[in-house]
């Protein structure tokens, strides 16, 4: 697909595309208030976490950096209950003022690379072909599927808007689809498998640098990485 080159608002649009996130969270999960997760909410560092009788955690995280350093990020990434061997649903994006440098978004599966809902979301996106590709480093390609959606150098306002609304509209079927595959599975298996995918996104050395980019606490970082961001179980 070619864009029409028309340049994007970066910050307000992905700010309108965190409330929308947020609102589909709000509108069919329960918000909760996770141990430990209260540190991490200060000026321009924003963590909140939900749940629900088919997903174990939901958790998006926000850093408002435009002011300080330019930048402004969003995580969310939702895990299905372990008795459910169903895909898990991940949204990263960074940007600056101009261009989001990095945006990355997959229903990665578990114990099936051939998930039925994994498969869905492979149809769906199809559709979507980034002006710029990301490269994906190893750990990556050991977790992710492989229409995974990665993509870099965003500038144009009608192809941020291709990812928002893409984002948007896989959150509400990976909430209303996940169920599916509710209590069809080994716990402990689902388990391993969840641990598998938490151990490798450990490994991206991007995250910390970013963070420390930012200005974020070294402490806090190490913290969050290990045991908020993608805690092992």
């Amino acid at each position: 697909m070619s864009y029409n080159t028309k340049k994007a608002d970066v910050w307000p649009q992905l700010i309108k595309c965190s409330e929308n996130l947020i609102k589909i969270l709000n509108e069919n999960l329960t918000e909760y208030s996770e141990p430990g997760m209260d540190r991490f909410n200060k000026d321009g560092w924003t963590n909140r976490t939900w749940r629900s009788n088919v997903i174990r955690r939901a958790h998006i995280d926000i850093v408002d950096a435009r002011e300080t350093k330019g930048l402004w990020m969003l995580h969310l990434c939702a895990f299905p209950n372990l008795s459910n061997p169903g895909p898990i649903y991940g949204f990263d994006i960074i940007a600056g003022k101009k261009k989001v440098t990095g945006a990355f978004h997959d229903f990665s599966p578990l114990l099936l690379k051939d998930n039925p809902l994994t498969n869905w979301f492979i149809e769906n996106t199809k559709w979507y072909e980034p002006s710029k590709k990301r490269e994906l480093p190893d750990w990556a390609l050991k977790i992710f599927s492989k229409g995974m959606v990665a993509a870099g150098n965003v500038q144009d306002e009608e192809e941020l808007n291709d990812i928002c609304r893409m984002a948007e509209t896989n959150l509400w079927e990976y909430i209303s689809q996940i169920g599916d595959q509710h209590n069809t599975a080994n716990e402990n298996d689902v388990k391993k498998a969840q641990n598998h995918y938490c151990e490798n996104q450990q490994k991206n050395p991007h995250t910390p640098r970013t963070m420390q980019s930012l200005g974020l606490p070294e402490e806090d970082i190490r913290l969050f990485c290990s045991d908020n961001l993608f805690p092992i179980i």
